[in-house]
C-alpha cells in the first residue's frame, strides 16, 4: 500500500467499518489509516468471519477483497448485502480489470479501487459515504420532528357528509386530474391535498405547497416560477421555482382565489402547456406535475365579479371536492377531540386525559367557526392549562365554556323525537363504529345508518 500521503484525523461522523482480505498486512494497513480518521474497525480474513460479524453488529462500510482464499468477492458479496442490505461495499483487488469492476458494480458495490490502495482514495470513500449517512440521518431527524410537531394523518369519520367527500377523494387520487378543494379555514384542505399526492402514482415525487395568499404579485411570481439574476431589485442569483421544484409531483395552491389576474394567465398557460418561463429569461421550460388547488370562496361568484379568469377555473375545477365544516360534522369531535389529546399527552410525556361528559357537551354545542384547527388550538389549550385527568368545560375559552346546550331529561318538556335523536348522537358520539353504536341502540346497522344520515342532512 501506498504510504506516501499523510492523513489527518477527520471530523467525519465515526463510522463502523469491516475489512475483509486475507492478506494480514493490507488488513494492518487499511485499519491503521481508517482509525486515523476516527472510524471504528474490525478486519477478518474469512467469508465466514464477515458473515458472522454483520450478523452480531451493525457495519456503514466494508472493504472486500476481490479475491479470497476460499471464495470470490464477487460471490460473497450478495451475500454481505443480503444480511445488511444498507451496507456500502467497496471492492478491492490487485487484479483490476474492468468487467470485474462493471460485475461488482451490478452485484451491488459501491465503488471499485485498485491495490495499491492510497490514502487519498479512501479518505474520498469515507468522507463521501459520512456525509451520504450524516444526509440521511438529518432527513430522518427532520421527519420523526414532524411526527412530533404535526398529528397523525388519520382520515376516520363518522359523518355521512364526510365519507362521501373521502370516496370521492379515494376515486380521483390515483389519477392525473387536476381537483379543486372548497372549504372553510381550518377544515382540513392541507390534509385532504397531501392525501391526494400520498394516494397517487406521483406518492414518490414531490410534494410542494405555494401559499398564495401570502405574498405579493412580483414575489408569488417569482416563488411559483422562478427568476434569473437581475430579473428584479434583489435578484442576486439564479433561482428555481416552485414548479421546478414540484416536477414529478404535486403541486399544491393553497387559496388560489387570492392569485392576480396578470398571474392567473401565466399559470393558465402552464396548465394548458405544461411550459413556463423564469423571470427575466426568454429560454421555455417544461415541467411535469399534478397541481392541487384550494379555496375558502366561491369561485363560481369570482368569475362572475371579474376577478378570477373562467378558462383557469374550469382548468382547475375539473373535479371539485367540498369539505364539510365541523360544524356539519359534529359526530366527528369526540374522536377528533381525544386524538388531538393523545397527541399533546405525547408531546408533553404526560398521560392522556379524559373528557367529562359536560365537557364532551360544550364540544358538541359550539359552532366551531374555526373548525378543526381551531379544536386542535382547544386541545392544546386544555392539555397545558388544565390540572386534572379529567378535562372539564373550565379548561375551554369562555366562548365555548358558556355554550352548553341543556339535555333533554326524561320527564321534561320536550318530544319523543328531541330525546331519541340527542341519544342517539351521544353514542355515536362515544363508539367507534356503526356497529357498535347499533348494538347499545338495540337496531340494525341499516336503520342507525339511515337515522344518522338525516340528522346529518338537517344540521
Amino acid at each position: 500500500m501506498d504510504t506516501s500521503y499523510s492523513i489527518k484525523p477527520s471530523s467525519v461522523h465515526p463510522l463502523q467499518v469491516l475489512v475483509i482480505d486475507d492478506e494480514k498486512n493490507i488488513r494492518t494497513a487499511l485499519a491503521a489509516y481508517l482509525e486515523g480518521m476516527g472510524c471504528r474497525v474490525l478486519t477478518v480474513a474469512t467469508a465466514g468471519a464477515a458473515l458472522s460479524a454483520l450478523e452480531s453488529q451493525p457495519f456503514d462500510l466494508a472493504f472486500l477483497d476481490l479475491r479470497l482464499r476460499e471464495i470470490s468477492g464477487l460471490e460473497l458479496l450478495p451475500k454481505l448485502l443480503s444480511v445488511n442490505p444498507r451496507l456500502a461495499v467497496v471492492m478491492i483487488t490487485a487484479y483490476a480489470t474492468i468487467d470485474t469492476a462493471v460485475a461488482a458494480i451490478k452485484r451491488g458495490a459501491r465503488d471499485y479501487l485498485p491495490k495499491p490502495l492510497s490514502p487519498a482514495q479512501i479518505k474520498h470513500v469515507v468522507e463521501g459515504l459520512a456525509e451520504r449517512l450524516n444526509l440521511y440521518r438529518q432527513v430522518e431527524e427532520l421527519q420523526a420532528h414532524l411526527r412530533e410537531a404535526v398529528p397523525e394523518v388519520n382520515l376516520a369519520t363518522a359523518s355521512v357528509k364526510m365519507q362521501a367527500t373521502l370516496d370521492l377523494v379515494e376515486k380521483v387520487a390515483p389519477t392525473e386530474i387536476s381537483v379543486l378543494l372548497l372549504g372553510e379555514n381550518g377544515t382540513g384542505k392541507g390534509v385532504i391535498a397531501r392525501w391526494l399526492h400520498t394516494q397517487s402514482r406521483r406518492a414518490g415525487g414531490p410534494f410542494v405547497v405555494v401559499s398564495c395568499p401570502t405574498l405579493s404579485e412580483e414575489l408569488l411570481a417569482s416563488e411559483l416560477f422562478g427568476h434569473v439574476k437581475g430579473a428584479f431589485t434583489g435578484a442576486t442569483r439564479d433561482r428555481e421555482g416552485r414548479l421546478e421544484a414540484a416536477h414529478g409531483g404535486t403541486l399544491f395552491l393553497d387559496e388560489v382565489s387570492e392569485i392576480s389576474l396578470g398571474l392567473q394567465a401565466k399559470l393558465l398557460r402552464m396548465l394548458q402547456e405544461k411550459q413556463f418561463e423564469r423571470l427575466g429569461e426568454n429560454r421555455t421550460r417544461r415541467v411535469d406535475v399534478r397541481v392541487v388547488a384550494a379555496t375558502n370562496r366561491n369561485l363560481e361568484e369570482e368569475v362572475k365579479a371579474g376577478r378570477f379568469r373562467e378558462d383557469l377555473f374550469f382548468r382547475l375545477n375539473a373535479v371539485q371536492i367540498s369539505i364539510p365544516p365541523l360544524r356539519e360534522r359534529r359526530e366527528d369531535i369526540p374522536m377528533l377531540a381525544r386524538r388531538f389529546l393523545d397527541f399533546f399527552a405525547r408531546q408533553t410525556r404526560r398521560p392522556t386525559p379524559e373528557l367529562s361528559s359536560s365537557a364532551l357537551n360544550a364540544l358538541l354545542s359550539y359552532s366551531w367557526p374555526g373548525n378543526i384547527r381551531e379544536l386542535r388550538n382547544v386541545m392544546e389549550r386544555a392539555m397545558i392549562l388544565w390540572p386534572s385527568q379529567v378535562i372539564e368545560p373550565g379548561a375551554f375559552p369562555e366562548n365555548i365554556a358558556s355554550q352548553i346546550s341543556a339535555a333533554p331529561v326524561l320527564g321534561g318538556d320536550y318530544t319523543l323525537e328531541r330525546i331519541d335523536r340527542e341519544h342517539i348522537l351521544r353514542v355515536l358520539a362515544r363508539t367507534t363504529t356503526l356497529e357498535e353504536a347499533a348494538h347499545i341502540l338495540g337496531i340494525d346497522s341499516s336503520t342507525l345508518w339511515r337515522r344518522r344520515k338525516k340528522y346529518d342532512e338537517e344540521s
